[in-house]
């Protein structure tokens, strides 16, 4: 059983209030634990905290801030496996790739401590010999961030690490699904000294209320979300009125493109990574495969075989590759998208299969293009196969999305990999890559999957604002 706060974390405190809410896993759907359930009363607290906190936090060195991220990067190596383990407990996901988001979590942390040493301003040439013009980049303020239950350590780890690092304060709204992981790390935010109101937690079994308040407040600067696009263009307008900066990560509908030229071995077995880790469950997970006409029936053989080797199951046991949706609405999505597509007339040629959360990795064939699956994110280990006839069809089908995060190709060919990745309309891409997200480089997406980046020197840059500053020197100065 999974070892973490219950009570929300607020200046520096566990309040542990009498609402309370029930956090349930995926995995045998047994309580993991009943967490405090905070609301407009607590969001204030925590506004007003984290302003209070702001005021020194963004006085102390980047040196000071580097080496309370460095400790408490630290601390997430050394609780490495029960981190690990409270991610399966929690969300579902196999055990194996846990570690790999802790080994990110740990990374992103470790970055940002370095990173924040590289926070540098300008001088610029003045037209006047007693002027001297400065760019000086200042910490934005107060930042609320909201984080999904898919990667419920490394998601939150991207947000909050650059934004302590560049001097501002977190109040954290983690998932109601997940806010154990959450608040595991604020707890080892406080053994690394981080101040109090710098960093605080509030779970929520209903985030709205909690939301509204928070983005009304005009002492909260700036918005990080991850979620859904209908949750996102929501908070975009509650943060006109109060001018809030926002990062914004949303829905994703990755496609993948598999040229004749391709490695077929690697791009199938990169593919399989690219669609099934987390089971699907995942904004950059692959959505939709297309693979060009002249190698379909052997891409698909072995595409087919390969899923075969998948295991389904407990995801705890080291060699499971897939364990259970997060939640029966997951299931039923699943379902739901599958029986359109067959309503239409698809082929299954794999899988199909739900029992309990756990769903089979399911392979489609000769899709309907009006087939749910093709205008929503899947998040589940369901895939369409479809066939093209050049790259400038491959092109046109990858890019009919109103988003557009990732997506992933494969070719042998360096004019074409250019051609294409130049083409797509998307934030990320992936060439013969089926993972291209690393700390240094940055994270998002454009259209309906949002605005801003996430990771590397671009995640830093997101909380910060430039100051320009005219010094007016005094009659007597003079060149010597």
């Amino acid at each position: 059983m999974p070892l973490a706060p219950t009570a929300a974390f607020i200046e520096g405190r566990w309040t542990d209030l009498r609402t309370r809410f029930v956090v349930r896993s995926p995995v045998d759907q047994q309580i993991l634990a009943e967490v405090s359930d905070c609301g407009t009363r607590e969001a204030e607290a925590a506004a007003q905290a984290a302003t209070v906190a702001f005021a020194t936090w963004r006085q102390t060195t980047v040196y000071q801030r580097a080496t309370i991220l460095s400790r408490w990067a630290d601390l997430l190596q050394i609780h490495a496996e029960d981190l690990a383990r409270l991610i399966t407990w929690e969300m579902g996901k196999p055990i194996r790739q846990s570690r790999a988001e802790i080994k990110t979590a740990v990374a992103l942390a470790r970055w940002y401590a370095e990173e924040c040493k590289r926070i540098t301003g300008e001088s610029i040439p003045s037209q006047f010999p007693d002027k001297r013009l400065q760019i000086w980049k200042v910490p934005v303020g107060p930042v609320f961030a909201i984080t999904p239950w898919n990667s419920p350590v490394s998601m939150v780890v991207r947000k909050i690490a650059p934004a302590l690092a560049a001097g501002c304060t977190v109040i954290l709204k983690p998932d109601e699904q997940t806010p154990l992981s959450a608040l595991k790390l604020a707890e080892l935010w406080a053994e690394a000294e981080g101040p109090a109101g710098t960093l605080q937690v509030l779970p929520a079994s209903d985030p709205a209320p909690l939301a509204e308040r928070l983005m009304a407040d005009s002492r909260i600067a700036k918005l990080s979300f991850t979620g859904s696009t209908a949750v996102g263009q929501k908070l975009y307008a509650q943060g006109s009125p109060t001018i809030k900066r926002l990062s914004l990560e949303l829905g994703g509908h990755a496609p993948v493109l598999i040229f004749a030229d391709a490695d077929i071995d690697a791009a199938v077995a990169m593919t399989i990574h690219a669609k099934f880790r987390y089971a699907g469950q995942s904004c950059v997970a692959a959505n939709r495969l297309y693979v060009d006409d002249a190698i379909l029936p052997e891409f698909t053989a072995r595409y087919i075989e390969a899923m075969g080797h998948l295991k389904v199951g407990d995801p705890f046991a080291e060699d499971t590759d897939i364990g259970p949706l997060v939640s029966e609405a997951a299931v039923q999505k699943f379902n739901a998208q599958l029986q359109d597509a067959l309503d239409r007339g698809a082929r299954l040629l794999c899988g199909g299969d739900a029992q309990g959360l756990w769903c089979s990795p399911t392979l489609l064939a000769d899709l309907d293009p009006q087939s749910r699956i093709f205008r929503e994110e899947s998040f589940s280990p369901l895939l369409p196969i479809q066939g093209f006839r050049s790259e400038v069809e491959a092109i046109a089908r990858a890019n009919d999305t109103p988003y557009g995060l990732a997506a992933y190709l494969w070719t042998r060919d360096l004019g074409r990999a250019y051609r294409v990745a130049e083409a797509l309309q998307c934030g990320i891409i992936g060439v013969n890559d089926g993972s291209p997200a690393t700390p240094q480089a940055p994270f998002g997406g454009n259209k309906l999957s949002g605005l801003g980046a996430e990771g590397g020197k671009w995640g830093l840059e997101e909380y910060l604002q430039l100051r320009y500053v005219s010094i007016q020197l005094p009659p007597e100065f003079s060149i010597p």
